[in-house]
């Protein structure tokens, strides 16, 4: 799937995405700046999650519930210095439990990604707009 967007139509791009059936766990790829965190508020909202939503980028996840009870994971793994942090505060139990994973920088903890995965790149245009492309990844 692939699609541009501008920031106005956030909610759209995102519901898009859910739309389209991907793995529930999804790696996000983009420069920083370049709206993931905002991307993945946007695909909360879609989801069903009513309360705030921010950058777990010191807390390493940020975890919300959805109108109907299933919980959200939202990863900012920027900060881990090693995989073994991420295995000490159990991540792979949260990639592995049947919900929604968002994960930033997963490129640090590619041995914790399930078989099955999706990945959104995102890319910021001249114009201010967004491209995204999601790719699903199976075993």
């Amino acid at each position: 799937m692939e699609l541009a967007f501008l920031l106005k139509d956030i909610d759209k791009a995102a519901l898009a995405v859910i739309n389209s059936n991907p793995h529930k766990v999804i790696l996000f790829n983009g420069e920083m700046g370049v709206g993931k965190t905002t991307f993945i508020k946007s695909l909360c909202a879609a989801l069903g999650v009513e309360e705030a939503t921010s950058s777990p980028t010191f807390s390493l996840v940020n975890e919300y519930e959805t109108k109907g009870g299933k919980s959200v994971y939202h990863f900012d793994v920027y900060r881990l210095k090693s995989e073994s942090e991420a295995y000490d505060m159990g991540m792979d139990e949260y990639l592995y439990s049947g919900n929604w994973n968002f994960i930033e920088w997963a490129e640090k903890i590619p041995s914790l990604i399930p078989d099955d995965y999706s990945i959104i790149d995102l890319t910021k245009a001249p114009d201010g707009s967004r491209k995204l492309i999601l790719t699903n990844h199976s075993s």
